[in-house]
Order: C-alpha cells, then sequence, then structure tokens
C-alpha cells in the first residue's frame, strides 16, 4: 500500500484510498477538467473538496501541494517509475492523465501538438477572458458604473467564440474528429459563461451554433456528467 504520509496535504484531507489516485479539487470550470478526465480515463481516483468558502485553497496543507493556491491538483500514488507524483495545473494535469492512460491525446506527434494547441488556447485565452466576463457580469465588477471594463472582455469573449465556431464549422471536436483533451479542457468554460455567469445572452451565444452544438455534445457524455458535479458537497 502506498505510504502518502510524506505530503503535508494527506493531514487535512486524510486518504481512505492511499494507492488510488487523489484528487483535491471543487465542481469550478478548471477543477471538473480533472474529474471529467478521471471519469473519462476510469483510473481509480478519490475526490478531497477544497472548499473556497472556508479558504481551504489558502491552508498550508493545501499550498504544501500547490504553492499558487489554485484547484485542481493531484496526487498519483502510482506515478512514473513507481513513485508519488504531486501535480498543479489544470493543464498539466490533463496531459499527464492523457499520457498515462493513453486516452483523449493522439499518439501522432502532429496530431498531438495540434491537441496540445488548442489546450493552450483554453488556457491562455478562454479562462482567463471567460473569468472576467463573470468578475463584471455576476461579481463585484458588476456594480462600476463604468462599463468599459465589462464591455472590453465581452469583446473579447466573442472574438474567441468566433474563432471556435469557425474551428467546429471544419470538425466534429476542437482538434479535429476525434474527442480530446481540448473539449475537456474548453467546454466547461463555455457551459459557466452561458450558466452560472449568466452571460450568454451578453456575448450572443445564439451567434454561435457550431459551439452550442458541441456543448450539448459534450454535456451528453455520462463521463461528463458525473465528473461535473465532483467533488460533492460534504
Amino acid at each position: 500500500m502506498p505510504d502518502l504520509s510524506a505530503f503535508p496535504i494527506t493531514r487535512k484531507w486524510p486518504p481512505r484510498f492511499p494507492d488510488r489516485l487523489q484528487l483535491y479539487s471543487l465542481p469550478t470550470p478548471n477543477g471538473v477538467k480533472a474529474s471529467i478526465m478521471l471519469e473519462e480515463t476510469g483510473l481509480p481516483y478519490e475526490p478531497h473538496r477544497v472548499s473556497f468558502d472556508s479558504h481551504d485553497q489558502l491552508s498550508p496543507e493545501f499550498l504544501s501541494l500547490n504553492p499558487n493556491n489554485k484547484i485542481p491538483a493531484i496526487i498519483d500514488p502510482n506515478g512514473p517509475g513507481g513513485r508519488s507524483l504531486p501535480l498543479f495545473e489544470s493543464g498539466a494535469i490533463l496531459i499527464y492523465l492523457a499520457e498515462k492512460t493513453s486516452r483523449l491525446l493522439p499518439s501522432d506527434p502532429a496530431e498531438r501538438y495540434l491537441t496540445i494547441q488548442w489546450l493552450m488556447f483554453q488556457m491562455g485565452g478562454i479562462g482567463p477572458m471567460f473569468g472576467q466576463v463573470g468578475f463584471f457580469n455576476k461579481f463585484g465588477g458588476r456594480n462600476y458604473e463604468d462599463k468599459r471594463p465589462r464591455d472590453r472582455y465581452v469583446e473579447e469573449a466573442k472574438r474567441l467564440l468566433r474563432v471556435l465556431d469557425a474551428q467546429l464549422a471544419k470538425h466534429s471536436w476542437i482538434a479535429g474528429e476525434e474527442y480530446t483533451i481540448a473539449d475537456v479542457a474548453t467546454f466547461p468554460w463555455v457551459r459557466n459563461l452561458i450558466g452560472f455567469y449568466e452571460a450568454g445572452d451578453l456575448v450572443g451565444i445564439g451567434d454561435f451554433a457550431n459551439v452550442t452544438r458541441a456543448l450539448e455534445r459534450f454535456l451528453a457524455r455520462p463521463a461528463v456528467a458525473r465528473g461535473l458535479a465532483i467533488p460533492q458537497d460534504g
């Protein structure tokens, strides 16, 4: 049985199944990337809820795993060379799990890098820009009288959606005809933008039929439905 006691985070979230991959997360657009990927691959894992309400992400135990205090983060007790591997950053986790299981990342080198390219498109563009739309439309920024900051991010969100829509007009999924980690990374953010952030009308989501079509197919996947609710409350 693997011994994870060397990781301080296990003192706050003791593993019941230390032989399983340990997931520290919350059902946010970034957090569900990891849980959806784990559900898609079928890897055994144990989820731990990192509550933002109680500032778990700022605890010394969590910071010992991710000094950037963001979710998700994992410990794989069966990492490379049989050693336990701690890992943070959702994009890195997706690539790692894809390579570990040979799932959702093409083995062909050219197709592999095209997939990573679209993963980086989400990491560098869609995530940060959609998040800013959420702040200015639903959270603290909505009370700002000056709407220029909101409108700047709305226009950038529209531009990114146009790029995504054009790609999906030519392909079944973001990186091509196969479902990949690029889709796992991107569609939770699209779902959040038009759902939780209540910005569908603001960005004119009805103008992006290819995006909404692919989003519906994504949400219909059983592994996605399960992953979107992990970790559960309590």
